[in-house]
């Protein structure tokens, strides 16, 4: 199936929401509730697996555990970016949970995205996540029983990636992660 937006020339010409205006759609009732804004496009979002559902919160209880002083940890919850407002998956963020009473967070120190069914958008991510100073973004890959992880963000993109497959560990604040944890079956 074909997409006005496959057009470049359409595509150049489309109208692109700022955060404020996709807040006042939301609002409204005009933009359905399971979308998220990315790079001023309202994208939808899809539906969760149960592998989906379990790789998250698995990750997200792993986090809890660490030692994380001064950080919190959020499940499907968005960050106010420039032109973006995602829902990643998990995400680590300065301060408690109090913090964000009334305004989501800007950026984070850790994101998790996991992608059964999502790949594609998850990576265009990247350089959202990048230029938001999102310091350590991880590409979960479960069928593919891969993480990529991008490090350093400068400028809109990040300087490192690396990847771990099912035998390997990540490391995050001290904390080791055995991906085979992650990927059993």
């Amino acid at each position: 199936m074909s997409s006005v937006l496959d057009n470049p020339a359409i595509r150049e010409s489309a109208l692109r929401l700022g955060v404020d205006q996709y807040h006042r759609l939301c609002e409204a009732g005009i933009i359905p509730e399971k979308t998220e804004l990315l790079s001023g496009i309202v994208v939808s979002k899809m539906g969760k697996s149960p592998l989906h559902t379990w790789t998250v919160e698995f990750l997200a209880d792993w986090l809890r555990g660490c030692s994380l002083d001064g950080f919190s940890v959020r499940v499907e919850q968005p960050l106010t970016l420039v032109e973006s407002e995602p829902e990643p998956d998990v995400a680590v963020v300065e301060g408690s949970r109090d913090n964000y009473r009334t305004s989501h967070p800007v950026s984070a120190r850790l994101v998790i995205e996991v992608a059964v069914s999502t790949e594609d958008v998850d990576r265009e991510k990247t350089s959202i996540y990048a230029a938001a100073g999102v310091s350590e973004y991880w590409l979960v890959l479960p069928q593919q029983h891969k993480v990529v992880v991008f490090r350093n963000p400068s400028e809109g993109v990040y300087a490192e990636q690396s990847s771990a497959e099912l035998n390997g560990t990540l490391n995050w604040q001290g904390a080791t992660l055995s991906l085979a944890d992650v990927f059993k079956k």
